[in-house]
């Protein structure tokens, strides 16, 4: 039988009378990456926010590892082992890389959070920061303040949060967004090594689809809030109901 990381049933979500998702339903393996794609308004965003506890379903059911986290709230999604990065940048500006992560590393290791008392007193916790850090390549701006980085670097400082984190699934919203061209093989290497060396199961949304074909180990097609097919990267670009609900022509 397959070890699912995340399970998701009917998933619906209706606001002021609108369906933004409507029955969704998707199984996803361990360690699997899943691209997720559709045009502007398929309810991509709304799918991270509905697994991610930013909004609760108005009917379905959503299973991480077994444990029915559908009505968790936020904080608790995190602690059943989801991790979620934004289409904007979420990180700490004023405070340092080490910091940021060293945050994660804390709530992932049970330790207190306080920034200031605690800040060194637990090596094992700063360990752990720094091996992230290492892990995306900012280990020589570990001490540099993480609102003066460019937005390539943010983007790997996400990820190092990710890592410290110690979360099984992990949302990736639009992490190519703003990214410079020369900047995308590098990052879709550190995303590429999430599931492949760090054994995470992770779920992208992403515009760029030659990012998507060269990540993602199957892809799922929302076309106004609905799952439209969920198959490998080959069947997807050759399925003629995807080339006309989604782009109306040959991927």
């Amino acid at each position: 039988m397959m070890d699912f990381a995340l399970s998701v049933r009917d998933l619906s979500l209706n606001i002021g009378g609108a369906k933004i998702l409507d029955g969704i339903t998707l199984d996803v393996p361990k360690n699997e990456t899943l691209g997720i794609i559709g045009p502007n308004g398929a309810g991509k965003t709304s799918l991270f926010n509905l697994l991610s506890g930013i909004r609760k379903p108005s009917r379905g059911s959503i299973v991480v590892g077994g444990q029915d986290v559908t009505h968790l709230e936020t904080h608790q999604r995190a602690q059943a082992g989801i991790s979620r990065t934004f289409q904007t940048s979420s990180v700490f500006v004023n405070l340092t890389c080490l910091e940021n992560v060293r945050i994660a590393a804390q709530a992932a290791n049970g330790k207190s959070m306080n920034l200031t008392k605690n800040a060194y007193k637990f090596p094992e916790v700063l360990e752990a920061a720094y091996d992230a850090l290492a892990k995306v390549g900012l280990s020589l701006r570990a001490l540099q303040i993480a609102g003066s980085l460019s937005h390539g670097d943010k983007r790997r400082l996400e990820i190092a949060i990710v890592l410290a984190s110690k979360s099984e699934i992990v949302l990736l919203d639009e992490p190519m967004a703003g990214m410079s061209v020369e900047n995308v093989p590098e990052l879709v290497e550190i995303i590429r090594s999430l599931a492949t060396e760090h054994k995470k199961t992770v779920l992208i949304v992403e515009h760029h689809m030659e990012v998507i074909l060269g990540l993602a180990d199957r892809i799922a097609v929302l076309n106004y809030g609905e799952l439209l097919v969920c198959d490998t990267p080959d069947n997807v670009i050759n399925n003629p109901i995807v080339q006309s609900a989604y782009i109306g022509e040959a991927l």
